[in-house]
């Protein structure tokens, strides 16, 4: 009798430990399936947006999973360039966090690619439907701790549009970027406690630097952010400038240096675009293209600095970003692109025309400085205007153009 109990003992020591195994074993393959299901759930039911992923592979010894194939677009897209695309995501606990008492996630990006298409991404019947916070906190949602660390390894930003003839395709390759401590586990006194720091390869060539320090425990982040872009190409904008500006550039060098600040939900900043050495062109050799191309030229030969060769503008970048009807990205996106095409388009037209040159042209013949014209009579003022409109007249056209295309003056 106690024999044939303690055979059925043991048998239970043996039995119950394997169906524990197999038990484990069996929710450790299912897992991933699993996962799959939630994360491409999740993906589904952002609205405006359709998504999914390829591959769920786990690593509990590490307390991570990965996700390979993710991608998301806009249902209503005219694309078929994922928005999204992220072949590789790597999310695990950060272990180092543990040793400050925080259970929070990091997470790896190889070779993640954010692309922008005009087309795609312009309003739509869907487009109150379809809104930035929506597939952000989805993303979230596929992450179950909060995220601490955030790693980007040759990374790839792009802003394309297909309405211009050639297309817009401005890129950032071989982005690499971290940021750290973004859940505030150490240095908590800190005000902007979350560092960040990126590089990347723009369009032409250029290198991009960005540096600065967050702080996300806000609704608005509060941040110090500056950014370069050096040694670029110019003629890599002209897919760019020449639809919305009407401007080539030939040969030349662009740079971009910008500084942004934002505290309780105010964004101040300024964007400094800078032109070095550069040729303009036009696209066709008519009349009007020509006469274009000489007044930039004019315009350009004016403002720059004859020293380096260099043209520069700086143009302020400011706004209130807690209108909740406005939102967070389209305000900050309206800003930019304001701030951008401005520096391109607007601020030098509006601060200096031909005319003022033409004048003060005039003026340094008659060698009257500024504080003389003020000194002089109304009755001196008037001759003087009446002089100006005399030697206009003598000026030809033919006279005219040849000077500003850098030929001689016929009239001499």
């Amino acid at each position: 009798m106690h024999s044939k109990k303690r055979s059925i003992l043991k048998k239970k020591r043996i039995i119950i430990p394997l169906i524990i195994l197999l038990l484990l074993i069996g929710a450790r393959l299912y897992l991933p399936i699993w996962a799959k299901g939630y994360i491409n759930k999740v993906l589904a039911d952002i609205p405006g947006y359709y998504g999914q992923v390829d591959d769920i592979d786990i690593s509990l010894y590490r307390g991570a999973y990965t996700i390979n194939g993710m991608y998301l677009n806009k249902v209503d897209a005219e694309t078929q360039i994922p928005f999204l695309n992220f072949p590789e995501t790597d999310i695990s606990v950060e272990w180092n966090a543990l040793f400050n008492g925080a259970i929070v996630a990091e997470i790896t990006m190889n070779s993640p690619e954010v692309i922008y298409v005009l087309e795609d991404q312009k309003t739509t019947s869907n487009e109150e439907a379809a809104s930035v916070d929506d597939w952000t906190n989805a993303l979230k949602d596929i992450v179950p701790l909060e995220i601490n660390h955030f790693e980007v390894y040759n990374g790839k930003i792009a802003l394309v549009g297909l309405m211009a003839e050639p297309n817009i395709d401005l890129q950032i390759n071989e982005l690499n970027l971290s940021a750290k401590n973004l859940r505030n586990v150490i240095e908590r006194q800190r005000v902007l406690p979350s560092p960040i720091n990126a590089t990347g390869v723009s369009f032409g060539g250029g290198n991009v630097k960005l540096d600065g320090n967050m702080n996300l425990f806000q609704e608005i982040p509060d941040m110090d952010i500056s950014l370069s872009l050096e040694k670029s190409e110019a003629k890599a904008l002209n897919d760019l400038t020449s639809y919305y500006a009407g401007l080539d550039f030939e040969s030349g060098t662009f740079e971009l240096f910008s500084e942004i600040a934002i505290a309780d939900g105010y964004l101040k900043g300024y964007l400094k675009p800078m032109l070095t050495n550069t040729t303009m062109i036009g696209k066709e050799d008519g009349f009007l293209e020509t006469l274009w191309e000489g007044f930039t030229s004019f315009f350009k030969f004016i403002l720059k600095n004859k020293g380096t060769d260099t043209i520069a503008t700086e143009v302020p970048i400011e706004g209130d970003l807690n209108n909740p009807q406005a939102g967070v990205w389209p305000t900050i996106g309206g800003i930019f692109k304001n701030g951008w095409f401005k520096a391109f388009k607007g601020e030098t037209d509006e601060s200096i025309e031909y005319k003022d040159a033409f004048q003060d042209a005039k003026e340094s013949r008659k060698g009257l400085t500024k504080e003389q014209k003020e000194n002089l009579s109304s009755e001196e003022k008037k001759r003087l205007r009446k002089e100006l409109r005399e030697e206009r007249k003598k000026d030809t056209t033919d006279g005219f153009f040849k000077r500003l295309f850098g030929g001689d003056d016929d009239t001499k």
